[in-house]
């Protein structure tokens, strides 16, 4: 059986130091050994920024997407190669500015993957621009007198668009996160999992020190019933959105591929797309 050793490789990652994408990285390591997964069946597929880098420090298939275009990515893999664990990642930036139509219909869709954002509330990569995740106020060299915009519920968006899986959790709480990937990978349908994941080199706001000052784990609410979803949503604008746990869950919902008429149990990666000349003839006649 693979243990986390087994899901690291040579390459070193060049974030900078006390990036709370380091975390992250380990938790999707430490989450796959412990569902019982080998490297050859996790595919980790990313989209563009710091933590796009991810796909290239797991030992496991990866791969670099463009800009906003994980989830398509990522959904294609798992529908040809269903015995595959599916794990995508991202920013906020990538994920709720140009990839949030892909996020909205990948949530609706529900195909049986998982989504993990690393939330930095700011664009790293390109040295420290507003995101859609900045509060109003939040100042950077692309709003030197304050943002202007409002921030983007994306849990309360995601319980709208119908998600069957929404949690949330902080890179520095690796037994937490570690948890809710494990549950997201072994969840029947699309789960979104958003970290706090504090850019420690453009971001001076929401530091560590501001996430431990502010958040509130569910598992301290009296009574909190993450099956619940009105629950679910209240709960989360009466804290702003600034909570760590299992959100919600709806294990009765099928996924995609149950409801996909034919879907075969073999993946479409084993079959013999070889054509004979007489099929090929065949097909060409249809367009002569």
């Amino acid at each position: 059986m693979a243990t986390f050793k087994d899901f690291r490789n040579k390459v070193k990652p060049n974030w900078c130091p006390g990036c709370g994408d380091f975390s992250v990285q380990a938790a999707i390591q430490r989450a796959a050994a412990n569902v019982g997964l080998e490297p050859h069946e996790l595919a980790v597929i990313t989209g563009i920024g710091c933590s796009g880098r991810v796909s290239g420090y797991v030992n496991a298939y990866g791969f670099h997407g463009v800009h906003g275009r994980v989830l398509p990515l990522a959904q294609g893999v798992k529908m040809a190669n269903r015995d595959l664990t599916v794990v995508a990642s991202g920013g906020d930036g990538d994920g709720f500015a140009i990839g949030m139509g892909h996020t909205i219909h990948s949530i609706r869709r529900n195909i049986n993957m998982t989504y993990i954002v690393m939330d930095n509330q700011i664009y790293g990569l390109t040295k420290g621009q507003t995101s859609p995740r900045s509060e109003m106020g939040f100042k950077t060299k692309s709003t030197p007198g304050g943002s202007i915009e409002s921030s983007l519920n994306v849990m309360e968006a995601a319980l709208t668009a119908g998600a069957t899986f929404v949690a949330q959790s902080f890179s520095s709480d690796l037994k937490e996160l570690t948890s809710l990937i494990e549950e997201g990978i072994n969840h029947n349908g699309f789960s979104l999992i958003n970290v706090f994941s504090p850019c420690v080199t453009f971001n001076k706001v929401n530091t560590y020190d501001w996430f431990k000052e502010n958040l509130t784990k569910l598992d301290t609410i009296e009574n909190y019933d993450s099956s619940n979803r009105i629950l679910a949503m209240q709960t989360l604008m009466e804290n702003e959105g600034l909570v760590t746990g299992l959100i919600y869950q709806d294990k009765e919902k099928l996924s995609y591929q149950d409801l996909i008429s034919g879907y075969k149990e073999t993946p479409l990666s084993d079959d013999n797309l070889e054509l004979d000349r007489e099929k090929f003839e065949q097909l060409a006649s249809e367009f002569m």
